[in-house]
């Protein structure tokens, strides 16, 4: 069984094998090198620069990555930690939540229990103060925050709370009564494993 060509591709390639012969030689020349850089150009966008596209931007996806590679680290170093801290009892995990809303958060805060659910309210609590609270219910009363609405405002009182002295301000700057930072208000639920 042999394949014959297609007799309208067959009809064409004829008619140009014809008009090439037709062609001066210098034409031919310019033609020959027209396909040379049109494969050249092909090969270049479709290979080439992907390529060396690829190449340029290793070396910040390999930043990334690294970063990436070293928060991962960070956070198995996290969890070991946790895993190697002792056992706790209910009432000991209950008092160190009660002490860490009470140092972190102030007057404004007000803390409820209920089984392995605790429900913190808050109010015009600063963000610093609220977000070294958090780290610290985790690691001390191994609190896992589950649940949270909070409403975010400016606060342009004065400085007040304890946990804004500790937190958010130097001493010479609350010295001076300048304006306090972002405040949060709302609920967090703290999950408290079982002991």
């Amino acid at each position: 069984m042999s394949l014959k060509p297609n007799k309208p591709v067959a009809t064409t390639l004829l008619a140009l094998r014809q008009r090439w012969q037709t062609l001066s030689p210098r034409e031919q020349s310019l033609l020959r090198w027209g396909a040379v850089l049109l494969t050249a150009a092909v090969v270049w966008w479709l290979a080439l620069a992907p390529a060396l596209q690829t190449v340029r931007d290793a070396p910040a996806q390999q930043a990334a990555l690294d970063a990436q590679w070293q928060e991962l680290k960070d956070l198995q170093a996290q969890a070991q930690s946790l895993q190697q801290q002792p056992r706790m009892s209910q009432a000991e995990m209950l008092r160190a939540l009660q002490n860490s809303t009470t140092e972190w958060l102030g007057s404004g805060a007000q803390l409820q229990t209920v089984g392995e659910r605790s429900t913190v309210t808050l109010k015009a609590v600063p963000a610093p103060a609220l977000a070294s609270w958090l780290a610290q219910v985790r690691t001390q009363a191994r609190a896992t925050p589950v649940q949270a609405h909070l409403e975010r405002s400016a606060a342009v009182d004065r400085v007040t709370s304890e946990s804004e002295a500790k937190v958010s301000k130097p001493a010479s700057a609350q010295a001076t009564g300048t304006p306090s930072s972002m405040t949060w208000s709302g609920s967090v639920v703290l999950s408290l494993p079982a002991p």
